[in-house]
């Protein structure tokens, strides 16, 4: 019932991203075709346009800032900018009424996109659930159920290449379970009976039974989604200060204007005349153009910069947050490394050929569809070597592999299929040695005993040291976040150069350090492509994803890089510094153009043509100052 609430609401916000996206587009071409016909002198056709582009334009915002008004009993800034429009259009200043209205509903809109993309990724997570189950009946028969039914203690059967679809434990037979929907590795681990199984993970080999052990609603993955959730319905710190600003700078200026329709009358003998259009011009002028203008265009040129380098930003808001990041937690698998395993080392019994061993291997390794089977068929390829794939092979789920050669039985497969004894040591223990770097060993054994050993490694990206050089110089803390082991986890931080790591973290441990690290560092990235990285990514100040990450991953992140770049989060981070330089000066300035312009009109310095060109004059010195963000930084 949730997915379809969320998939209703979803279809929902996308009419009115759509419907919102129109009318303010719609209120823009209104515009232009007045100010036009205004080149030409027809004033009246002008001004229905511009009526008619104040109600398409206006009308969304309005009704917001009415209903909020309404319903908080305190005015806000959409009644201000309405206020504004409304007051411009009174004296004749159409033109700069229809703009303000034409700004608000692009603002509108994008809020409305940025809602809708919200529910999208809590959509995209529910699709992963399985829907439904084989459940075996007190009689023996399996019958499929829906997941939502089960209760339980129930018995499940889950055949090979299924998802696991509840939380529970494994009672009958053995496996290997892609975990990489819950701790993101790509190698898959062995379960037997006795061992947890996740709802959302993938049953690769051996057909298993299992007994429920939690509601679906409280299983590891449901816990994913509503991490995500509360994540995203949390207010930065930042929204919450602009909340803050919004409501004092509304009240600030309502109460200014209607001082100045009374008091200049009785203080300082103004006629009512003077007094009124002094109090509109003060209206106008002290409308956020200027304040919009400083922030928007800025921010939109360093969006459409980074789009050119790789880095895809969801919002101006994640943009400013990048550059005040203090330390940045990245994911291992398909993050800091390349998230398939590859053959480093190939050892061999001596006396033995090692090419005729790695080809026998090969062959044997070619008839699985095994990741670590996968790789070491590819090792063997890329070396030249001839492959035979008429060997009938025996698949041990959870062990290996085991077949019948000219010469007897050959085993590939884990230490513990092969004799941990003897693996261990193989070549004066040189397995060991491998493990203990972090890389998982895969052995070949024949009567005779271990005739060869495959040590392979999800190998660190090209760029990542360069990255995490670069981000350690401009004064960031860089921690690895991973779900791989201890040994695996201290080998690729120490290879990589990362200030610290933290090893064996499932999803909410993830959650849970993040949260640590932002009490102390307040300001905290995260860098992830798995859907067991969704809810880090949405916890985190700054989430940002690999381009070929999962869907979940690139729809929860707020920042994307498409080209898997990593030397490309520190060139965001520069983006997003020199941004929030060009901002702060934008605000500086328009802040004191406004303040001139007030206190001149006060002074009846400055009429209302003069106070237009200051005001207008402003936003576009500062939205060229914003433009400079076009430039590449170096």
């Amino acid at each position: 019932m949730n997915f379809i609430n969320e998939e209703q609401k979803s279809t929902t916000i996308n009419w009115r991203e759509h419907l919102e996206l129109i009318a303010a587009i719609s209120s823009g071409i209104l515009i232009g075709i007045a100010w036009l016909i205004d080149k030409n002198g027809i004033e009246t056709s002008s001004v229905l346009l511009y009526i008619i582009a104040f109600l398409v334009g206006g009308f969304a915002k309005a009704k917001e800032g009415i209903e909020d008004t309404i319903k908080n009993k305190e005015l806000n800034v959409e009644m201000l900018m309405i206020f504004a429009a409304l007051g411009s259009a009174f004296i004749g200043y159409w033109t700069e009424g229809a703009i303000l209205i034409f700004i608000f509903a692009i603002s509108g809109a994008l809020e409305t996109y940025t809602l809708n993309k919200s529910h999208k990724e809590i959509s995209a997570l529910m699709e992963l659930q399985p829907e439904e189950a084989w459940l075996i009946q007190d009689n023996g028969i399996e019958i499929k159920v829906p997941t939502a039914s089960l209760q339980t203690g129930a018995i499940l059967v889950v055949k090979p290449g299924e998802r696991i679809p509840v939380d529970g434990h494994i009672t009958k037979g053995i496996t290997s379970i892609d975990m990489s929907a819950i701790n993101g590795e790509s190698i898959p681990v062995t379960k037997e009976a006795g061992d947890e199984l996740f709802a959302g993970t993938v049953n690769l080999s051996g057909a298993i039974q299992m007994e429920m052990t939690k509601p679906s609603s409280e299983s590891l993955f449901q816990k994913i989604i509503t991490l995500v959730q509360s994540a995203q319905s949390e207010k930065s710190p930042s929204q919450q200060f602009i909340e803050k600003f919004e409501g004092t700078y509304v009240k600030f200026v309502v109460i200014t204007v209607l001082a100045m329709m009374f008091l200049p009358h009785y203080v300082f003998g103004w006629d009512w005349t003077t007094t009124i259009y002094r109090a509109i011009v003060l209206l106008v002028v002290a409308s956020p153009c200027a304040l919009v203008a400083s922030i928007m265009p800025a921010t939109l040129a360093a969006v459409s910069n980074g789009a050119k380098r790789g880095v895809l930003f969801k919002g101006g808001v994640h943009l400013e947050h990048l550059g005040s990041l203090k330390t940045i937690a990245f994911d291992k698998t398909g993050t800091l490394t390349n998230g398939k395993p590859v053959v480093t080392d190939f050892l061999v019994r001596d006396g033995l050929d090692l090419d005729d061993t790695l080809a026998l291997l090969a062959s044997i390794e070619s008839q699985s569809n095994h990741p670590l089977a996968v790789a070491i068929t590819n090792f063997a390829v890329n070396k030249g070597m001839s492959i035979t794939r008429t060997l009938q092979i025996e698949d041990v789920p959870g062990h290996g592999i085991r077949t019948i050669t000219d010469t007897g039985e050959v085993l590939v497969g884990n230490p513990r299929f092969v004799g941990r004894e003897e693996a261990e040591q193989f070549q004066q223990g040189a397995a060991l040695t491998l493990a203990d770097e972090g890389k998982t060993v895969i052995f070949m054994k024949d009567d005779k005993g271990i005739v060869a050993a495959a040590a392979l490694k999800d190998t660190l990206r090209s760029e990542a040291v360069q990255a995490i050089t670069d981000l350690k110089n401009a004064g960031i803390f860089t921690i690895m976040l991973t779900g791989d082991n201890e040994k695996t986890a201290e080998a690729i931080a120490k290879e990589a150069g990362l200030d610290a790591y933290i090893a064996e973290c499932l999803p909410e441990m993830k959650v849970d350090h993040l949260k640590k690290l932002l009490a102390d560092y307040k300001t905290v990235g995260m860098v992830g492509d798995g859907i067991n990285d969704a809810p880090a990514l949405a916890t985190a100040t700054s989430g940002i994803a690999m381009g070929e990450g999962t869907d979940v991953a690139l729809e929860t992140a707020d920042i994307v890089l498409m080209q898997n770049d990593l030397t490309r989060i520190s060139y965001a981070i520069k983006l997003s510094r020199k941004m929030q330089r060009i901002v702060k000066q934008n605000i500086v300035f328009s802040l004191s153009i406004i303040t001139l312009l007030i206190v001149s009109n006060f002074m009846q310095v400055v009429d209302l043509p003069l106070g237009v060109i200051g005001h207008e004059g402003s936003t576009i010195l500062v939205i060229l100052n914003g433009l400079r963000m076009l430039n590449r930084i170096e």
